[in-house]
């Protein structure tokens, strides 16, 4: 592949893009808050459309509000390289997350239409509308309509915290009104996601990219516990029904158990709600949250089925009812190995620091990782912080991940 134009120029044009997305949206913290269809969004949506148009790519939405860049293809074979990720932030986010994998894939299309001319197989840069979740209670409504898990119709009876349903938000933002192709497609050969890490595996060992071979399953857990609420002075210990003292039994089982594993597994009990959560009565009620992750199903349905147990002999054995709510189950994904290859042969030549990954966290690649081959690539995380306005990435980490997927795009589509 030739050397394409100065590092100083990509870094300048790639620093220009990341300060200009960040500003729809941008909070007095300095970080981001850009949620799916609100005002922010619409602006940075249509902006990054003009933006692919002025890099000579043509563009279109879909009904749901996925934006396209395309270079079309010169070959027989229409089916679509597709690359990308998403637009929208968590509250008060970073300006890295899913954004910065807008602009590589669209950078990385435009240079390589203008280095060689269109591809033998059509690229298309995609910034998916929705990932994290942020303002109604679902995930990955871009990647998801594209693939078929979610159909349009559903969006009426999904509300967010002010009572307006996904279907008004999107209609006022000017889709799902049949106005744009529907967002389903039949058409994709493989989904190349490029992204920044949210962990420090990759700084802590001083690697600049890592291909992902599989993105962990999540499952999501809130437990609830009825006790007796009464005096904390008067009723001695061998009388009390305490879900506190219950919760904190059961939360630290799990997280030790977790502790103990050498396989990779994490667990979190990152919410803990007590009733009445005053320091002189025995809490009575006790709510609390537990997350568990891995890549392999077996070890995660062993995990969750030894703690749950725990969990329910705990509360027979103290007197407290138990109530366990499972309400996210994702199962694990793993990325096509193929592509994951191919992408490690790609380092290897380049001379880059690299390693294989496991992903930690969800990505839109696990959604179309099990409708096509599909490939996720990361970038360092500095200090492995992300989902806030402190995320950073080096620009000369950002510069390889624009490079690498260059040279991905171009062994598959030239």
């Amino acid at each position: 592949m030739m050397i394409d134009q100065t590092s100083m120029t990509l870094k300048n044009e790639l620093h220009d893009l990341i300060e200009w997305l960040s500003m729809f949206g941008k909070t007095k913290n300095g970080g981001v808050t850009r949620l799916l269809y609100d005002a922010a969004w619409q602006k940075a949506q249509y902006g990054l459309k003009q933006k692919m148009e002025d890099m000579d790519l043509e563009t279109r939405f879909d009904d749901a509000g996925n934006l396209f860049g395309r270079v079309s293809g010169r070959g027989e074979d229409k089916k679509v390289i597709l690359t990308g990720s998403h637009v929208d932030t968590v509250v008060d986010g970073g300006k890295y997350d899913g954004a910065y994998g807008v602009l590589a894939s669209t950078m990385a299309a435009s240079r390589l239409f203008h280095l060689y001319g269109p591809p033998k197989q059509t690229i298309e840069a995609v910034s998916l509308c929705e990932e994290e979740g942020s303002r109604f209670p679902l995930s990955f409504w871009g990647s998801g309509t594209i693939t078929g898990k979610y159909k349009m119709e559903s969006a009426a009876g999904l509300l967010d915290r002010s009572g307006i349903s996904l279907a008004e938000a999107m209609q006022s933002a000017g889709f799902g009104k049949g106005n744009y192709p529907q967002p389903v497609r039949q058409d994709i050969a493989c989904f190349l996601e490029t992204h920044i890490e949210q962990g420090r595996t990759l700084e802590l060992e001083q690697k600049t990219w890592a291909p992902v071979s599989a993105i962990v399953g999540q499952r999501r857990y809130t437990i609830s516990l009825t006790g007796e609420s009464n005096h904390a002075g008067t009723t001695p210990m061998n009388r009390r029904h305490d879900a506190v003292f219950a919760a904190s039994l059961m939360i630290a089982h799990a997280i030790q158990e977790a502790s103990h594993q050498s396989n990779g597994l994490v667990a979190t009990a990152g919410r803990v709600e007590a009733d009445p959560n005053v320091p002189n009565v025995i809490s009575g009620k006790c709510r609390f949250s537990l997350d568990v992750r891995h890549h392999e199903l077996k070890v995660m349905d062993h995990f969750c089925e030894q703690a749950l147990a725990f969990f329910k002999e705990t509360a027979d054995n103290l007197g407290i009812r138990i109530h366990v709510s499972k309400w996210m189950d994702a199962a694990p994904v793993k990325l096509d190995p193929r592509l994951t290859q191919m992408n490690l042969k790609i380092a290897d030549h380049a001379g880059i620091p690299f390693r294989k990954m496991i992903s930690g966290a969800g990505h839109d690649s696990q959604i179309f990782g099990t409708y096509c081959p599909t490939a996720l690539m990361f970038v360092p995380s500095h200090l492995g912080i992300s989902h806030s306005p402190s995320e950073y990435t080096r620009l000369a980490d950002l510069e390889v991940g624009v490079r690498m997927l260059m040279k991905v795009l171009y062994q598959l589509a030239y």
